[in-house]
């Protein structure tokens, strides 16, 4: 988190994560559409001819003010595709807590765990770990008919411990909620600090 005391504001970075096609911009799109437009920019998205996310997605919104501070949120998605794993670690860095998006598709799970080893692999070299850190595990698509159940999921990918919330992104559902769990993680971590 960067605290600009001369503007009174606080500056946080959320992170979407997950597998290739796992509905992270999905995400963020919802939440664009939702937030009135004096509290978000503009949705900037670098995509691919095939509608992939290139390079990332991203968009900022604003809170009301919080022990006299006014919190911006930066929210960015990353691309899944292996080949852009530099682009993933780049988007992780300074990061303030991590919306993971999972496919709850059972053939995906093999998946989400790499995504995840990736997460972790990245945490660990900046001494941070998943219980001490903002962290969402969303269980996208849950409307599909094999969909895994969000406990099941949380189980195979050894997080039963952090906030589940099952969600099908392109309905809008668990995309707020989501969000909403992870800025007051991240909250909680500013009140703390200071």
């Amino acid at each position: 988190m960067f605290i600009d005391w001369e503007r009174r504001e606080v500056h946080a970075k959320l992170v979407y994560y997950g597998p290739p096609l796992g509905g992270k911009t999905t995400n963020v799109q919802e939440i664009h559409r939702r937030l009135p437009s004096n509290v978000r920019s503009d949705l900037v998205s670098i995509k691919t001819k095939q509608d992939r996310t290139l390079f990332f997605d991203f968009m900022q919104m604003e809170l009301n003010r919080i022990h006299g501070l006014k919190p911006k949120f930066k929210l960015y998605t990353v691309p899944g595709q292996v080949y852009y794993k530099a682009t993933r670690k780049l988007a992780l860095e300074h990061m303030d807590g991590v919306i993971f998006v999972a496919d709850s598709s059972i053939n995906r799970l093999p998946a989400n765990r790499t995504s995840l080893d990736e997460i972790e692999e990245y945490l660990e070299k900046t001494e941070k770990r998943f219980h001490d850190f903002p962290f969402v595990l969303q269980c996208n698509k849950q409307d599909l008919r094999h969909a895994v159940e969000p406990d099941l999921i949380a189980r195979f990918l050894g997080l039963e411990s952090a906030v589940t919330i099952p969600a099908v992104a392109q309905d809008g559902i668990g995309t707020v909620e989501s969000l909403k769990s992870l800025i007051g993680q991240v909250i909680k971590t500013l009140r703390k600090a200071h």
